[in-house]
């Protein structure tokens, strides 16, 4: 049985940025994680490994280097 995307890839990246981008904000990063996942209605949990699989991944590099 295939596992359904409840969120668009999207929504997650802009989730990661928002927490890489406000985490100084916060005391901690699961106070960011909290806040944050509040706000777009997600687990902090859901969020913690977003964020946490982006940092495991190479970043990709930008389409509009020469």
């Amino acid at each position: 049985m295939k596992k359904s995307n409840r969120y668009t890839s999207e929504f997650r990246e802009r989730a990661i940025r928002l927490v890489t981008t406000q985490q100084h904000e916060y005391p901690s990063l699961w106070a960011a994680l909290v806040s944050i996942s509040d706000k777009l209605g997600c687990t902090p949990e859901t969020l913690r490994a977003w964020v946490k699989k982006s940092q495991a991944q190479p970043s990709k590099p930008s389409s509009n280097t020469p």
